[in-house]
């Protein structure tokens, strides 16, 4: 049996799978190369935020705030496309990327290769 097909649109994101600390998770891909480039958690207001922007905004479990990728180090996310899995609880957001996506400076956070 198919699942109903759902559109979401800035003025229902209400409708995304977010879990009950209010989070969900987001993918990033590179929109040119499709490269994994990072996971970082949104809440509705991060992604509100990133709609807006149009760069990638994340909320900090750890911090507990919301962070612009890019704001300190220049490596910024430029959203090109966002796309929602089938379940509604996984964000796939391509992105131009601007330097590297991960902390430790590497280009994307997935560099080490499990043996």
């Amino acid at each position: 049996m198919e699942k109903e097909k759902i559109r979401i649109g800035k003025n229902n994101l209400n409708k995304l799978a977010f879990d009950k600390q209010g989070l969900i998770p987001a993918i990033i891909q590179d929109y040119k190369n499709q490269d994994v480039l990072m996971m970082a958690y949104m809440n509705l207001e991060s992604l509100k935020r990133t709609l807006k922007l149009k760069k990638t905004c994340f909320w900090s479990r750890s911090r507990k705030t919301y962070w612009v990728k890019g704001e300190t180090s220049g490596h910024f996310q430029r959203v090109k496309a966002i796309y929602y899995d089938c379940d509604l609880d996984t964000l796939l957001i391509k992105v131009e990327q601007t330097g590297a996506a991960c902390h430790t400076n590497n280009r994307s956070c997935f560099y080490r290769k499990m043996k």
